[in-house]
């Protein structure tokens, strides 16, 4: 056992296996070189920095102003970026890189951009307004005077009427507004007009109110304006009609006003006469072209402007970010009595320190700072944070096991096993060597592309699949694998490695499907032999080998689960561990499902006829009574009472020992008796992860041995559920192999069965949708979530704790826009 221990003890570290070891440092740094110390520090992104002013609200630290102003900046930089998304310009792809702007410099230059931007805006929106005003005149002018023309039956009163409600040519330039401008009553008693524009939605409602406000006493006329106009809120192209109500009494005229008010309609002069109707509509085609120009130019100046700005704003962005990220880190730290120091403290990987020296004595140098900044390691009380060093192919399955829980600090990190286990087991559900071979088409094609997609804002879908794409990769050969194994292509199998095993019985094949081939050579190399495939006993057999597939998987990983609480508890020095949890839980698993295994294997070996099922519940109900004919080995039934036996023992010896002993080396060590046994490698407390290290001075014995009662009885029950829940593997892959069997049967070949091409197009089509959204979508995501499930449920509650903390280093590389 000693010897076994030194060849644990002499071998290499595994990277992933444990987290990088992790160092309390704290930083004495003078205050003229602080802002360059920690911006140093950002770009090496290798320290962790702890908040020493947490009891103080944000607006109580010392730099709130230099943040205040960066988000300020920040606001200005998102105007601009709007901005230039409105006008439809694109940000430019190589921005100019301009020398290091001073962060002073910078406010002075984007409160210019902004003042320039917003006048202009300004004038654009009053010019625009103008322009909008005379092109609803305009239309006014041409629409409504269709309406008015005297015809040769009218009265010379109502002619009279008409003309004296018009607004002379003088009365119109010298008017300051057209939405001021309202028709004239000449006689308090005559007919009268009001003609106008408005929304072509709010046409039926505007002439409801209209008829209810007069009692009907009034006649309305509308036209289509014929062309769209921008409504200045929106921005958006506006239909809109234009209107003639005629009416009659002062009355009447108030009501139709107010009512025009309300629903947004703009009311408009229209000249009787002819000739000043052409006169008007010049002057207004007139200004309009005027405006127009106005117009262009105003818009092309502003592009240009935009343009400018949309060289440097990702530079500026960069640059504002970073320096508001600066300043929130140095709001963590603490001023010296003195208050010519700054005082931090922070957790970062041991391997890093030197580079953090080295970053801080180029900050010392580069500030001219005659004092140089203090770097020493704290001991620490705390458990530091967990890091992995991952690389883009390994930080998928760090991240599918950290969505569990993150590691404690130096446990043993599941993630290594998962890179493999994962995509196998996934892969033991969903094999098909044809669907494996779409899925890895999808995982080369992002892996191909992953330079670009990197760079580019994806969807929440396309982004997961992108973060995913080795995960795919692996899930992908894995099925091609089992595929092979199960000889599955689409469902149809394929004589790859040989001829089959069997035969027909004689010439006519025509009870093949009854009665059974009969073997007549060697077994099919790998795999299972495609003569299988339609054959009579073809489910029985299938069903038989994945299910007991799936329990030898299940009852191995469990097994690994295991092994890897002893190399955590042995990585802590935790020997109650190894002896009262370790041992029992071994000794349980394996008597019961080892032993399950075991059986499994001599009866594909031996080709026995025995019954399992009668052998595992005869085990229990009657251990003693003779197997007969399923007894598959000698001193079969005296092995089974032994590790029934063993079985029994290891349910106390789970429970019991370990409290007891936690309580009298509590007691002894508070009576000031064995401080070296307590200080030794075997009881050391401080290090064992379960434990009531925590509770030093209130060690409440009952609360341990509660805990202790339900992790036994979980572990327990835990090894009968758990093993039945891995005949997942056997479920999931039964399904999708009979999914996909109706696909092609049902659909494929029922539809080639007939002799015309658009049934045949059909059901390829058909066949298609249902490969491409039901077999390679859902039922991907049905096979990645049951495997998930079985790692982090049966496979990871055997040693993992998952209740550490990440470490988040302060870099500039992980902000996002959202930190703005």
């Amino acid at each position: 056992m000693e010897r076994i221990e030194k060849l644990i003890d002499n071998l290499p570290p595994m990277d992933l296996m444990r987290s990088e070891k992790m160092t309390l440092v704290q930083l004495i740094i003078p205050v003229e070189s602080a802002h360059r110390a920690i911006s140093y520090l950002g770009e090496l992104g290798l320290l962790q920095f702890r908040d020493l002013n947490s009891e103080r609200s944000p607006f109580q630290r010392t730099f709130v102003n230099q943040v205040k102003r960066c988000g300020e900046m920040s606001r200005k930089l998102r105007f601009f970026k709007d901005q230039i998304s409105k006008a439809g310009l694109l940000s430019s792809v190589h921005p100019v890189v301009e020398p290091d702007l001073e962060l002073e410099e910078l406010e002075i230059q984007l409160a210019e951009h902004e003042h320039e931007l917003i006048e202009m805006n300004s004038n654009s929106e009053k010019l625009r307004v103008t322009y909008n005003e005379l092109l609803e005149f305009k239309l006014v002018l041409q629409k409504a005077c269709g309406f008015l023309l005297p015809s040769s039956n009218h009265a010379v009163a109502e002619e009279r009427e008409l003309t004296e409600n018009i607004y002379s040519n003088d009365d119109y330039v010298e008017t300051a507004s057209l939405l001021e401008q309202e028709t004239r009553p000449a006689d308090q008693s005559g007919l009268r007009f009001i003609s106008g524009i408005i929304c072509k939605s709010k046409a039926l409602r505007f002439e409801r109110m209209l008829f209810r406000a007069t009692r009907g006493n009034m006649l309305f006329n509308q036209a289509p304006a014929g062309e769209e106009i921008m409504d200045p809120l929106s921005a958006e192209m506006v239909e809109k009609t234009v209107f003639v109500v005629h009416f009659s009494g002062e009355q009447a005229r108030t009501k139709i006003l107010k009512i025009c008010e309300a629903f947004g309609a703009n009311c408009y002069p229209v000249p009787d006469d002819i000739s000043k109707q052409r006169q008007i509509t010049r002057e207004v085609s007139s200004h309009l072209s005027e405006l127009e120009t106005t117009l262009d130019a105003g818009i092309r100046h502003r592009n240009k402007a935009l343009t400018s700005i949309g060289y440097h704003l990702t530079q500026w962005t960069s640059m504002v970010r970073r320096e508001k990220a600066v300043y929130d880190t140095l709001n963590m730290l603490n001023f010296d009595v003195t208050k010519k120091c700054l005082v931090g403290e922070g957790w970062c990987p041991i391997f890093a320190k030197a580079q953090i020296q080295e970053a801080l004595q180029r900050a010392t140098f580069d500030s001219s700072s005659q004092v140089g900044i203090i770097f020493h390691v704290m001991d620490a009380v705390e458990s530091p944070p967990t890091y992995f060093r991952t690389n883009h192919f390994t930080n998928a399955y760090q991240e599918i096991v950290d969505a569990y829980g993150v590691a404690r600090y130096q446990e043993a990190n599941p993630a290594v096993y998962t890179v493999v286990t994962f995509p196998f087991l996934f892969a033991v559900m969903f094999g098909d060597w044809g669907h494996g071979i779409c899925l890895l088409l999808g995982a080369l094609v992002l892996i191909a592309r992953e330079g670009r997609l990197s760079t580019q804002k994806l969807g929440s879908f396309m982004e997961m699949l992108f973060g995913g794409r080795y995960v795919l990769l692996l899930m992908s050969l894995f099925s091609i694998y089992c595929g092979l194994i199960y000889n599955e292509f689409f469902s149809v199998p394929f004589h790859i490695f040989g001829g089959s095993a069997y035969k027909c019985r004689d010439v006519t094949c025509s009870d093949a499907k009854s009665a059974g081939l009969i073997k007549f050579r060697d077994p099919y190399p790998f795999g299972v032999d495609p003569s299988w495939r339609g054959s009579r006993s073809e489910l029985p057999f299938l069903n038989s080998l994945k299910m007991k597939m799936s329990i030898l998987l299940g009852v191995a990983q469990m097994n690994l689960g295991i092994i890897l609480s002893y190399f955590n508890a042995r990585f802590f020095r935790s020997s109650l561990d190894i002896r009262y949890q370790f041992v029992p839980q071994m000794i349980f698993l394996n008597s019961l499902f080892g032993y399950l295994s075991l059986l499994i294997i001599i009866k594909w070996c031996t080709g026995s006829q025995a019954d399992l099922y009668h052998v595992m519940i005869y085990m229990f109900l009657s251990p003693t009574d003779d197997l007969g004919e399923n007894e598959l080995f000698w001193g079969q039934r005296p092995l089974q009472i032994v590790l029934l036996l063993l079985a029994l023992v290891a349910v106390p010896w789970m429970l019991f020992p370990k409290p007891f002993i936690l309580k009298k080396l509590h007691s002894e060590r508070f009576q000031g008796r064995t401080y070296g046994l307590l200080g030794s490698s075997e009881f050391d407390l401080d290090v064992e992860p379960d434990s009531a290290r925590d509770h030093h001075e209130e060690f409440n014995f009952s609360e341990v041995f509660v805990h202790q009662m339900i992790h036994s009885i979980e572990f327990v029950l835990g090894a009968v559920s758990n093993t039945a829940s891995y005949l997942r593997l056997w479920a999931l892959s039964l399904a999708h192999s009979e999914l996909s069997t109706v696909f092609y049967e049902k659909v494929l070949l029922l539809a080639w069965g007939y002799d015309n091409i658009v049934i045949r197009l059909i059901g390829l089509a058909v066949f298609a949708f249902a490969t491409a959204f039901i077999l390679l979508m859902m039922e991907t995501l049905s096979a990645f979530l049951h495997a998930l499930r079985l790692h982090w449920v049966e496979f990871q509650n055997k040693f993992y704790h998952g209740d550490g903390y990440k470490f988040k280093p302060f870099s500039f590389a992980l902000i996002t826009d959202d930190d703005d």
